[in-house]
């Protein structure tokens, strides 16, 4: 397979685990699959990818400039984007499962799922300003 073809296809999973996130927020089967299943299927994408690709690339961590050098790598560039999609859904399903346990309403979720999906950071952020609204707050420990 291509890097574009694995792209394609680890993107409708992904999406196939917020589809369940936002349709049937009650079904603990649907979060099992949002929240474990799909991550872990996308985690398995993402160490193989990384497995094969590490040890021949350009780069690494230490300044913007690696990072840009080992990201020139398609195939560590499309490791990257499925770090973000099973991530971003592990915390979406977090989120969901949160707002049931503390009874705030799904249609307030839902906003927060969509920027989550797009925009990951900044749905969560917008998820605990919702939760802080409702007056649930948030233990450190």
């Amino acid at each position: 397979m291509t890097p574009d073809q694995v792209f394609s296809a680890v993107n409708l999973v992904a999406l196939a685990g917020w589809v369940l996130l936002a349709v049937l927020p009650g079904r603990s089967w649907a979060n099992t699959i949002a929240a474990a299943v799909i991550p872990s299927l996308l985690a398995a994408v993402y160490t193989g990818i990384v497995a094969v690709q590490w040890g021949g690339s350009e780069g690494g961590f230490d300044s913007l400039e690696q990072v840009a050098r080992l990201f020139a790598n398609r195939w560590l560039l499309l490791a990257g984007w499925v770090h973000y999609l099973a991530f971003d859904l592990f915390l979406g399903s977090w989120e969901a499962r949160d707002a049931r346990l503390h009874g705030i309403p799904h249609w307030l979720v839902l906003p927060c799922l969509l920027l989550t999906f797009l925009f990951g950071p900044a749905g969560w952020l917008l998820y605990m300003i919702v939760r802080a609204a409702r007056g649930k707050t948030v233990a450190v420990a």
